[in-house]
């Protein structure tokens, strides 16, 4: 019988099975930051060890840093402990540690791909759930807890059961103005927040082979989202022609002998999955959210669904639109909003500041929106600055942030205040996630960058030729 894609990768690093228990899986890649990793290093500390494989281990500062003024003294005296105990660790184990102020400082998802350290094939973890995002390249990524970290660290594995399968293929051509952001939210909007619970999928058809690599990433960052323990696409000649030439991937014979072992990552004709799903990329258009989790999304054009439409309590239903202040059969275009953030390891790309610029070109932001633009990386700014995107953002009217998580979670500075309302190209929208009290729009850069020149809710399909 065929194997699938994750299958291939699952069992190839499989070090030890435990009858009726877990498998320990050898971990190739670790990616740390601030938040996650004191208490494990700490709990190094306490017993003596030190970590198996430093040159496994990546450390990069995200979370809790500033966008604004990032050459000064952070202000938080948590955040500015934290910050100061990954850069003691990652000194005293002989970790690469990417702190503020360092030029391959950026969001932990987003620079892993930036520099060649995700590669097709591998496992990689880290304490943060979108570790998901890698996946796009045909490994196994997947977020894990301090515990686990502290786990990783010492042995270079972990303890996990083996997640069951799924296949979700979407084909057909996306209509204009769907984004890849568009297609995630379409998905768990069918498959709700729980629907993938206890599987790791794996992306497949027409829509995720044209897609780019950066579509795909921003796409496996969300399978958390519907409940997945991750989410892969198998590597092509895209991904191997973005991972070429990058700091960490193999070279000369190390290379020829790595693309020998990618191509074989594909599932096998006749491989069999757990579940299955098939959509049609006609019946996509440009996404909102309307409530309190990822999986209360619809088309930008339809109306909010009645509690008797979707599944659930009736009671939680009303009480996540009481929160954002919405009522059933309510349109979401025209809503008036406060914020628009573009950003985060799911929109912090150069392709997402592109879009965003292809929309605000020659048109100015909305007086009363509040807009934080913030790359993804270093690498990120450097390009919008390149490429003239810095340009047209200004001539808009908006600002560009240093590098960070930023409004993502609220975990720093940039605090959506109580009762505004923001469209954010972020990952979640529970309450209080981007500050307390704060009411969140999940949506895609195109529809963030058109509610913010209009300064309502639109749809970004009015902007194109």
């Amino acid at each position: 019988m065929g194997k699938t894609l994750f299958d291939k990768v699952w069992d190839a690093h499989v070090v030890r099975q435990i009858e009726g228990g877990p498998d320990v899986v050898f971990i190739d890649r670790h990616m740390v930051h601030e938040v996650t990793s004191p208490v494990a290093f700490l709990g190094l500390k306490t017993r003596g060890l030190k970590v198996m494989y430093p040159e496994r281990t990546f450390a990069t500062a995200d979370h809790n840093t500033p966008t604004i003024n990032q050459h000064l003294p952070v202000e938080d005296p948590l955040s500015a402990g934290q910050l100061k105990a990954l850069e003691e660790n990652a000194k005293e184990h002989g970790i690469s540690h990417w702190g503020l102020g360092h030029e391959k400082n950026g969001i932990v998802h987003v620079v892993g791909p930036e520099y060649g350290i995700t590669q097709p094939g591998v496992t990689m973890v880290c304490g943060d759930s979108h570790t998901s995002t890698h996946g796009a390249f045909g490994a196994i990524a997947f977020g894990i807890g301090t515990s686990e970290v502290e786990m990783v660290l010492s042995s270079q594995c972990i303890m996990q059961p083996k997640p069951k399968k799924m296949r979700i293929n979407i084909n057909g051509k996306l209509n204009a103005g769907v984004s890849p952001k568009d297609v995630a939210l379409y998905i768990i909007s069918k498959l709700t927040t729980s629907g993938a619970t206890g599987y790791f999928a794996e992306y497949a058809g027409d829509v995720f082979k044209e897609m780019s690599m950066e579509g795909r990433m921003t796409v496996c960052n969300l399978s958390i989202e519907m409940g997945a323990r991750g989410g892969m696409i198998a590597p092509d000649e895209k991904t191997f022609e973005y991972i070429k030439g990058r700091e960490f991937t193999p070279t000369g014979e190390a290379w020829d002998k790595a693309m020998a072992y990618w191509e074989t990552l594909k599932t096998d004709e006749g491989a069999t999955f757990d579940k299955e799903y098939t959509f049609d990329a006609a019946d996509i258009e440009p996404m909102i959210t309307y409530g309190t989790n990822p999986g209360m999304g619809m088309g930008i054009s339809q109306q909010i669904p009645t509690a008797a439409e979707v599944e659930g309590g009736a009671a939680t239903y009303e009480k996540s639109l009481k929160y954002m202040q919405f009522q059933e059969k309510d349109n979401m275009i025209g809503k008036k909003i406060d914020y628009v953030f573009l950003g985060s390891c799911t929109n912090g790309r150069i392709e997402d500041f592109r879009a965003f610029a292809s929309i605000v070109k020659g048109k100015k932001k909305a007086d009363h929106v509040t807009a934080w633009l913030v790359p993804g990386s270093h690498k990120v700014e450097q390009a919008i600055r390149e490429e003239g995107i810095l340009q047209v953002l200004q001539e808009a009217g908006f600002e560009l942030r240093e590098p960070g998580c930023s409004a993502c979670l609220a975990m720093n500075d940039d605090k959506v205040p109580a009762g505004k309302l923001a469209v954010s190209t972020s990952n979640r929208n529970f309450e209080g996630r981007q500050g307390p009290g704060s009411r969140t729009l999940l949506a895609s850069p195109l529809v963030a960058a058109a509610s913010a020149i209009n300064g309502t809710v639109s749809d970004p399909r009015e902007f194109l030729n």
